[in-house]
């Protein structure tokens, strides 16, 4: 397995079926738990900004003279969009001494809302997806984190401030 495919399949997880999308968003909640604990929010912070100009790398390599651009087996997107949507409750975590399991809450918005986005691509989600090439399949999953940590930043600030919990 070359690198490219070895980095763009996060390890071969893109492989899996039924949904490899969803198991490559399903290997970001460790691997972004591990990441917190080992260096906090700046260590998370760090890895997935380079996710982003490897996946670009990853996926050009990937689809070099191919007709599908975007191959299902090709995740890291996923991964990372996935682990940008956790920013929103990583560094609060950090910032305030909180063990980032006890914002579990905000783990499982942050998934669901992220596969929503993923899969519905609403907006700038879609405008994104319709570029072809690595641009395309990189962005509107970063896109899509974007929208998601929003969206768990938004449920924090109504539990928490409106609700009162």
């Amino acid at each position: 397995m070359t690198l490219a495919k070895l980095l763009g399949t996060c390890c071969g997880t893109g492989y899996l079926r039924p949904a490899p999308g969803t198991w490559g968003s399903l290997l970001a909640l460790p691997l972004t738990y591990a990441l917190h604990q080992l260096g906090g929010f700046p260590l998370l912070a760090l890895v997935t900004l380079l996710a982003i100009p490897l996946g670009l790398w990853a996926a050009a390599e990937m689809t070099r003279g191919q007709a599908n651009l975007d191959p299902s087996e090709f995740v890291l997107d996923e991964l990372a969009g996935q682990m940008l949507a956790l920013w929103a409750i990583s560094l609060p975590a950090w910032l305030h001494g909180i063990t980032i399991t006890a914002l579990w809450p905000g783990w499982v918005a942050g998934f669901l809302l992220f596969r929503l986005f993923d899969i519905w691509k609403p907006g700038p989600v879609g405008w994104a997806d319709r570029k072809k090439g690595p641009f395309g399949v990189m962005i509107d999953d970063v896109i899509a984190g974007l929208m998601a940590a929003v969206g768990v930043i938004l449920l924090a600030g109504l539990a928490h401030g409106v609700m009162g919990l």
